[in-house]
């Protein structure tokens, strides 16, 4: 079953989260997406306030940028999430806009290498393994985690370019790509992830996770449109969805015939009913997606 989720846009103020958490987990949709943007909210703190908020939602962060974080300390956070709040917690770690790492003094010369040694680092220690290591950016002498979870958790990367993604299938569990992506483009990205698979000689699940800009209700197409040229991309059909449930699930089926496990729409910074979206979302589209 392809599984579907919602984003909660961290262009609405922290407050708003518990009702929006508690309306996702009383609808009954499966995820919600949360954002570690500069400089709106943590994703950490968002995350485990909408866990503690809830009873069976998962909630994902997508992503978060590992130049502003320790890898020790993910670890730790993550783990703690996971001991917590068992499965319920989906991690996304990636390079981070590179324009907001360098306006904290944080940008990476070689973006590729930093996530590389993050990934092998972080995964290790939820594991449970003492490690030590010494890496361009990944420096750690006999680091464990006291309190490993209880189970492995999955940890996923962003990605869009063909190094990164071929990265992720190298050194991830799971791969998280932007609404910019096209059904064509997550057949590629398969592509490239799969490669990297091979080149590691991995055969264990690798989940994609597909966000989806969608507008539904009055002004619809407009919205949509206005919100993807405001993000610099072109506003063709293929980059999102706007109209009824009918509509939205042809969408999410054709990502999901090109390869993606889940995805996850993605309201309008400007949606007028962020609850609403919700449950459109889980009461509407969700009987129509296989």
């Amino acid at each position: 079953m392809t599984g579907l989720g919602a984003v909660f846009r961290p262009q609405l103020p922290p407050e708003r989260l518990r009702a929006m958490a508690r309306v996702a987990d009383d609808a009954g949709i499966e995820e919600l997406w949360l954002w570690e943007d500069c400089f709106l909210e943590g994703g950490i703190s968002a995350a485990a306030a909408a866990l503690a908020w809830t009873e069976r939602l998962r909630v994902g962060v997508g992503l978060l940028p590992v130049p502003l974080r320790n890898v020790a300390v993910t670890a730790m956070e993550t783990a703690t999430l996971h001991r917590l709040f068992p499965g319920r917690a989906v991690l996304a770690v990636g390079h981070g806009v590179q324009e907001w790492m360098g306006q904290v003094g944080a940008r990476a010369e070689s973006p590729v290498t930093l996530l590389r040694e993050y990934l092998d680092a972080l995964r290790a220690l939820l594991r449970g393994e003492r490690l030590t290591t010494s890496g361009r950016y990944v420096n750690l002498d006999g680091v464990a985690l006291d309190w490993p979870p209880g189970e492995v958790p999955e940890v996923l990367t962003g990605a869009t370019g063909p190094r990164t993604l071929r990265l992720a299938g190298e050194a991830a569990d799971g791969t998280v790509l932007t609404a910019s992506t096209a059904p064509e483009g997550v057949r590629r990205a398969r592509q490239l992830i799969d490669e990297g698979r091979k080149e590691a000689g991995r055969t264990d699940p690798h989940r994609v996770v597909v966000y989806l800009h969608t507008a539904t209700g009055a002004d619809a197409a407009a919205r949509l449109r206005a919100e993807i040229e405001a993000n610099g991309e072109n506003p063709v059909p293929e980059h999102g969805v706007a109209g009824d449930a009918h509509a939205v699930a042809e969408a999410v089926q054709r990502l999901a015939d090109a390869g993606a496990d889940t995805v996850v729409l993605q309201p309008t910074a400007d949606e007028p009913d962020p609850e609403g979206f919700i449950r459109f979302v889980a009461h509407e589209v969700r009987p129509l997606v296989p």
